[in-house]
């Protein structure tokens, strides 16, 4: 039995020598066979080890860890058939949990000694206790308060209080476009350019909004008689023709003016 640099447990076997914890991590990564490892020979060394320098947490560590190793230990031993172990799904799940303990216990002992290594760095570390010597108070710009009770009142209001929800029209600034203005603007065009298309008609367009006021323009003047339109197939180019008089303009103008219109989208 042997102790190391740091006072951790050391073991010395036929097969192996040195850190306890050295011992699990060869184990965990399959570098060591388990049946390799006298269990009884490292109980026996950590036994006299413990008369030395008793330790309860230690001494519960290895218990878990002794155990662990003896279940693996014994799982390996017993006679299994090399084919049946590998469909064995429950001897698998049981072996990664025996594996998974030991990395569980190597993950805590880490982060003790982390946390351990961090209390000793701080520990000559204290809060100063006296007060502030009077030349360096003296630095210290004068605090001055104007907040008034009347102002903590109102900030807690606010902050307790929502305020309700303003509804603005901000948003709604675009003007209405009349259908028969555009239906207007669409027979001047076609009287001067006879056949057009529909991106000829919209092309001026300052907004979606005329097109489709344009667009509904057209069909009102095609429900009348007043123009055709022709399309060769669906998505292709749109092209009208006036086939009204200067009788049916007039006509047209004559209705009532109260027209639709194309809210704004």
């Amino acid at each position: 039995m042997t102790t190391a640099e740091g006072g951790g447990f050391t073991v010395s076997l036929e097969n192996f020598e040195g850190p306890f914890d050295l011992l699990l991590g060869l184990i965990s990564k399959r570098e060591m066979d388990i049946t390799e490892v006298s269990l009884a020979s490292v109980t026996d060394e950590f036994i006299s080890y413990m008369r030395v320098d008793s330790d309860l947490s230690r001494t519960s560590e290895f218990l878990v860890v002794a155990a662990t190793l003896l279940d693996m230990k014994a799982r390996s031993l017993l006679p299994v058939d090399d084919e049946q172990l590998e469909a064995d799904l429950e001897y698998l799940e049981a072996r990664d949990l025996l594996f998974s303990r030991l990395l569980q216990y190597r993950a805590f002992k880490q982060v003790a000694q982390i946390f351990s290594g961090l209390w000793e760095a701080n520990s000559a570390a204290h809060p100063r206790q006296a007060e502030m010597e009077p030349k360096f108070a003296a630095l210290l710009p004068q605090l001055r308060w104007s907040t008034t009770v009347l102002d903590l009142a109102k900030i807690a209001a606010e902050a307790i209080y929502a305020a309700p929800p303003q509804v603005t029209t901000t948003h709604l600034h675009d003007p209405l476009v009349p259908v028969r203005g555009q239906a207007e603007y669409i027979l001047k065009r076609l009287k001067v350019l006879g056949d057009t298309s529909f991106e000829q008609l919209c092309a001026d367009a300052p907004d979606v909004n005329t097109i489709v006021s344009r667009f509904l323009a057209i069909l009102d003047l095609y429900r009348e008689g007043a123009v055709t339109f022709k399309q060769e197939s669906p998505l292709a180019k749109l092209t009208i023709h006036w086939t009204g008089s200067k009788a049916s303009i007039a006509d047209m103008r004559m209705e009532d003016e109260e027209t639709a219109v194309v809210s704004p989208l």
